[in-house]
């Protein structure tokens, strides 16, 4: 049996199931980046975290290099699902 299957995980959804109350990263629209636990998902992927650290690359977009990125935290945060581009589980050894 694939470890996969022994592990319960046979849709996408089953790895953000498996990840809640875990850290997760979350890759959004318009260069920003989100690292925070993950208490609850839809199927929109709208996400709740706590505990968030967010980035914001900044662009110039003449060059379309980075310039410089700005951080910010939040104690809770409600993430609509359009937005979400990536969420990736935390890696299990």
């Amino acid at each position: 049996m694939e470890p996969a299957v022994a592990s319960g995980i046979q849709e996408p959804f089953d790895l953000i199931r498996l990840s809640l109350s875990e850290r997760v990263f979350v890759k959004l629209r318009g260069d920003r980046e989100l690292s925070g636990i993950l208490h609850a998902y839809d199927g929109h992927m709208n996400l709740i975290l706590s505990d968030v650290e967010e980035t914001v690359m900044i662009v110039d977009t003449e060059s379309n290099q980075t310039i410089n990125y700005a951080k910010r935290k939040w104690e809770m945060l409600f993430v609509r699902g359009d937005g979400v581009i990536l969420v990736s589980p935390p890696s299990r050894s």
